[in-house]
């Protein structure tokens, strides 16, 4: 079966009670040893009906509309479907996928905050109305294509991090927003609620309490029925029940119950970055002598005759670890094959495979020496990974192999949320039998 970002085709093992994804990961290395050296995925897509759970515990009732650009697999966003979940889309590509799903239009937002008119005309003819405004601009552009549109005006937060530039670059000011409402009056759109987004890097949980304080808008003279309280949830359940401590007490407040406001929010790699690791193989080896890979401490521990390796995998920043142009990786590589545990580390750097000099995937780290052939782990490569990716340098996309235990599965049936076309898509995987790509796994082929 094949499972390419644009096939909806695909498979998702059940794993018996004595299978791991360790091994389903040993295992697929074995096939790809003796078929072709292939970077892939292994999903646990047991890990986004766990997520769910826990949004729920700790949420509820604030609705999670999933940022399709996070991971459009198909795996992923058929699971999601299925929780109830709604979808954050930023393209018409991200909106066509999710309707093929049979999501209805009420559940789609349009959040991109740079629109091309003729992806409102797509929205406005697909039925998508809620989409999100900052500027007059973007207003008259809706008013002329989508005249049924429903506006979340997107006020920006003051976030005092790294991230402020970023974060402000997107967003009305308060003091803009009563000019939008005149514009839209004038041009007859509708704006029925208020969006914020505060960054999953803010330390500063006072952010979220002004960002409320200020999405109340009766003083502009429109009747609110929708709050977006945006993303930046980062996965910990820890942090979530920092944000719900925050922000709960302030909804009663502001936003209760009875005012028949919905409150929603845009989650995103907060369902999806524990839930794939992705397998690199090394395609190619140089030792170098370059002080400048080592390590910060690790110059002083170095001998003058110690190596510094420089490893090519068959996977990088013009695929996978795309993200790594515009942010910090957080994933370490783990080494596939056993080593001794007193085995001498190198200082070491990890490069893609397009030699190019912004293909740097980690720029130093410690390493026993290693082969070409051998296999590289990342975890938590869920996010920002498996949208679309380049074709440069003949680049081949990973294959994507899904997997689920049978006690989340229980869960989905017990919940009554495993549907029958998404049964369809399962088959068994007995902890003693040797998994093969072909027949038993979602592949791009």
């Amino acid at each position: 079966m094949k499972g390419f970002l644009e096939d909806a085709n695909y498979s998702i093992g059940l794993l018996d009670e004595g299978a791991t994804l360790a091994d389903v990961i040993d295992n697929c290395i074995y096939e790809h040893t003796h078929t072709g050296k292939r970077a892939f995925y292994v999903g646990d897509l047991g890990k986004l009906v766990k997520k769910n759970i826990q949004w729920q515990n700790v949420m509820a009732p604030i609705k999670p509309f999933y940022t399709v650009r996070c991971n459009s697999t198909p795996g992923v966003l058929e699971i999601l479907g299925t929780l109830g979940i709604g979808f954050a889309c930023s393209s018409k590509s991200e909106m066509a996928l999710v309707q093929g799903l049979g999501i209805s239009p009420e559940n789609i937002i349009y959040t991109n905050p740079c629109k091309q008119a003729s992806q409102i005309k797509y929205a406005a003819k697909a039925g998508i109305n809620i989409m999100t405004c900052d500027s007059d601009i973007e207003l008259k552009k809706i008013a002329r294509n989508h005249p049924n549109a429903k506006l979340l005006l997107h006020i920006a937060t003051e976030d005092i991090t790294a991230d402020e530039e970023m974060n402000m670059k997107f967003g009305t000011t308060l003091k803009n927003c009563r000019h939008l409402m005149e514009c839209a009056k004038e041009f007859g759109v509708q704006i029925v609620g208020v969006k914020f987004h505060v960054s999953g890097s803010c330390k500063e949980l006072q952010t979220y309490i002004h960002a409320i304080s200020d999405a109340r808008c009766e003083e502009f003279g429109f009747k609110m029925n929708m709050l977006d309280i945006g993303g930046g949830f980062t996965g910990s359940e820890l942090q979530l029940e920092e944000v719900n401590h925050v922000i709960r007490p302030l909804l009663d407040v502001y936003f209760p119950k009875e005012s028949g406001i919905q409150v929603i929010a845009e989650p995103g790699c907060y369902y999806v970055s524990s839930a794939f690791t992705l397998a690199v193989n090394v395609i190619a080896k140089k030792a170098v002598d370059c002080d400048k890979l080592l390590p910060s401490g690790v110059e002083q521990a170095r001998n003058d005759d110690e190596p510094v390796f420089t490893y090519y995998i068959n996977d990088g920043v013009y695929g996978s670890f795309a993200s790594k142009l515009s942010e910090k990786l957080y994933t370490n590589p783990e080494v596939h094959k056993k080593y001794k545990e007193d085995e001498p580390l190198f200082a070491s750097s990890l490069w893609g495979p397009s030699c190019d000099e912004l293909d740097q995937i980690v720029e130093n780290c410690l390493l026993p020496e290693l082969s070409v052939g051998d296999w590289l782990i990342f975890d938590n490569m869920g996010s920002g990974t498996l949208g679309e990716q380049s074709t440069f340098n003949d680049y081949q996309r990973p294959l994507i192999y899904y997997m689920m235990s049978f006690s989340d599965w229980d869960e989905m049936q017990d919940a009554g949320i495993a549907s029958d076309t998404l049964m369809k898509n399962f088959f068994f995987v007995p902890s003693c039998i040797q998994l093969s790509p072909e027949d038993r796994f979602s592949t791009a082929a």
